[in-house]
């Protein structure tokens, strides 16, 4: 599986740890995000890992910004994104078993790397439910 990866400088050893953690367990990892700590503008990044989640450049996506808001903000404008916020290892699960999330957005100013890990295992590992989610998966788009 190819995941993308996007951050902003609040981000940045997040994002590094995370890679390496995840292309250990055999992932193939795209990094779209900044590798500097100097300031710079989320939505620089996030639209970018965007386009490639909505082409199927990468399947999926994961960001990292201050608070997890900008970068979802951001990445929810897509038609084809649904971004998921999560700060703990059951709303990973949830992104993606009711919302089917193809991107995880997380804090990286307000969880430590260890629940970045248990958040970002429980979201890959669960299965999107369907059914009644599906249904309301369906009233996102703007028509």
């Amino acid at each position: 599986m190819k995941i993308g990866i996007c951050n902003d400088h609040a981000g940045v050893d997040y994002k590094f740890d995370l890679v390496k953690y995840l292309t250990d367990k055999g992932y193939e990892m795209v990094n779209f995000g900044t590798d500097s700590k100097e300031s710079m503008d989320y939505p620089d990044v996030a639209h970018l890992l965007a386009e490639a989640v909505e082409s199927g450049k990468v399947d999926l996506g994961i960001a990292f910004c201050g608070t997890g808001n900008g970068m979802a903000m951001t990445l929810n404008k897509h038609q084809g994104i649904r971004a998921g916020l999560a700060w703990s290892e059951e709303i990973g699960e949830l992104v993606k078993q009711h919302n089917n999330a193809n991107v995880l957005v997380m804090p990286a100013r307000f969880i430590p790397f260890e629940e970045v890990v248990r958040i970002t295992d429980a979201w890959l590992e669960s299965s999107f439910e369907g059914g009644r989610h599906q249904r309301r998966i369906d009233k996102i788009p703007c028509k």
